[in-house]
Parts: C-alpha cells; sequence; structure tokens
C-alpha cells in the first residue's frame, strides 16, 4: 500500500509547483485563442468520452482480462486527463493553453462521464452490485491543484514579465527532475506487487496507453489540426488521472484489485508518454 498512500501526496504537491511554473510562461492571450480552435475541442472531448472506453472494452475483450481487472482498466479510461498531461505538453512543444482548458472542461464531464462508464463496466463485467457515485470533490482537488496554481504564476508573470523569462529554464529543468524522481520512486516502492499485476494486466495496460497516445495525437492530425495542438490532444487522452481512478476504486468501491490496473499504468506512462515525446519531437528528415 505504500505505493497508493505515496505517490499521489507526491503528485499533488509535486505537480502543483510544476502548474504554477506553466502559469508563468502563459498569458490570458493563450486561453481566448482556443475560440478558434473550436475543430481541436470537439475532437478531444469525443476521443476523451466515446472513442477510448469503446476501445478499452475492446482491448479487455480481445485480451480476455479478469472481469475485476477489467473493470478497473475501464475505470482509468473512464477517467479526464491528468495533470501529468499538462507537464508532458509542456515538455515537448504541445499547446499548455490547450491543455489545461481540455483538463478543466473533462474533469467536470467526467462527473456525469465517469459513474456512467464505470456502473456500465460493473454491470457487464460483474453483474451489478456497486455504484460509483458523482465525484464533486475531485473537480475541487483538480481545480486547486491544476487552476489555483496556473493562476497565480500567471499573476506572478503580468506583475513581473522578466522574472519569469529568467525563470522559464530552471522550471522545465524542475519538471524533468519530477518526472524521473516520481519514476524511480514509485518503481522503487512498489517493485514486487507491479510486478506481480504486470503479468496479469500488463499487457492490456500498456496496449491502452499506447491507443490513448496514438489516437490522442494522430487522429487531430488527420483532421487537420496543427503539430503543438495535436501534441496537447495526444497527451490529454494519452495520459489518464490514475490517482482519480485509484481513489475510486479503494475510497468508493473498497475494493483493492480494481486500483491495480490503475497503479500498474501510473509506473509505465512515464515510460510510454515520454518515448511518444521524443517521437513527436523527432524532426522529419
Amino acid at each position: 500500500m505504500n505505493f497508493l498512500a505515496i505517490l499521489p501526496t507526491l503528485l499533488i504537491v509535486a505537480l502543483a509547483l510544476v502548474m504554477f511554473g506553466l502559469g508563468l510562461s502563459l498569458v490570458p492571450d493563450d486561453f481566448k485563442r482556443l475560440r478558434h480552435h473550436p475543430k481541436a475541442v470537439v475532437v478531444a472531448l469525443l476521443l476523451q468520452v466515446l472513442v477510448l472506453p469503446l476501445a478499452c472494452y475492446g482491448l479487455v475483450v480481445a485480451l480476455k482480462v479478469q472481469p475485476v481487472l477489467a473493470i478497473g482498466l475501464l475505470l482509468l479510461a473512464a477517467s479526464p486527463g491528468g495533470v501529468t498531461a499538462n507537464l508532458f505538453s509542456h515538455l515537448f512543444g504541445g499547446n499548455v493553453a490547450m491543455n489545461i482548458s481540455l483538463t478543466a472542461i473533462n474533469t467536470v464531464l467526467s462527473i456525469v462521464s465517469l459513474p456512467l462508464i464505470a456502473n456500465l463496466a460493473i454491470a457487464t463485467f460483474a453483474n451489478g452490485g456497486q455504484v460509483v457515485p458523482l465525484q464533486f470533490a475531485k473537480v475541487a482537488e483538480v481545480i486547486a491543484v491544476v487552476l489555483v496554481p496556473v493562476g497565480l504564476g500567471m499573476w506572478v508573470r503580468g506583475k513581473s514579465p522578466a522574472f519569469s523569462q529568467r525563470m522559464d529554464g530552471p522550471m522545465k529543468i524542475f519538471s524533468a527532475l519530477v518526472l524521473a524522481a516520481i519514476t524511480v520512486l514509485a518503481i522503487a516502492k512498489e517493485w514486487d506487487a507491479l510486478v506481480r499485476s504486470f503479468a496479469s494486466i500488463g499487457t492490456a495496460v500498456i496496449a491502452f496507453n499506447l491507443v490513448s497516445l496514438l489516437a490522442g495525437y494522430c487522429v487531430p492530425r488527420a483532421a487537420g489540426l496543427d503539430k503543438p495542438l495535436s501534441t496537447a490532444i495526444g497527451f490529454e487522452i494519452g495520459i489518464h488521472n490514475s490517482t482519480l481512478a485509484i481513489f475510486i476504486a479503494l475510497s468508493v468501491l473498497q475494493n483493492f484489485e480494481l486500483a491495480l490496473p490503475a497503479a500498474v499504468y501510473s509506473v509505465v506512462m512515464y515510460v510510454t508518454a515520454t518515448l511518444f515525446g521524443l517521437l513527436v519531437l523527432r524532426p522529419r528528415r
């Protein structure tokens, strides 16, 4: 349980600081420009709410995932993009303003979509029994972890543009170090448990993660969106809020096995997302 207990706290504290750093690089016009990209918003929301849950369902059926783990993976699929998506987008050239806006929108939508998808998964794979209530408290958590630090960073930039410019490089380095530290800690703390879990759910988790990242990037590109927008959507769709999925599994449904897919995912996503980011940034010859 050390992994589940320590990692969410570290993410909340560290990523709040990272979000402040992102705020230092943003201005209000970054968000105003989003109204000129309605296609991007529509594509991202359709991918998040409809395409990914269906793709996840197809994967768990095709790979014959155990029912309890199938429900856990669908919980993850139904979870909105996490604040880590904003960090990866920042590091790999995505439109961060789009990420932040999509995180806020997806989180609000998840108040309805997440319980609906989770309950359908329970009814399909476990013949019902437990009900997932609406998670209003998690919306407040995302506001606290994402919007408040970003807003504070933007306020600081407005008051001291020179300071913000000086801090841009150091904050990116700090962001990379945070990613590395969290990854190493997550692997070290629960290595044995993750290895055991990986044997039964690892293939499905990695497949779902790759499908999410690729669909999140390739579909927007096919729809004619530019690379920064597509990169932002790729990370927003490809990096789910594993903390939220773990919270629902442990606190609402009170089943540790349901949390295993999200626990495995919260480790492997750092590797797959980093490789994906390097691939997206690779210049074409």
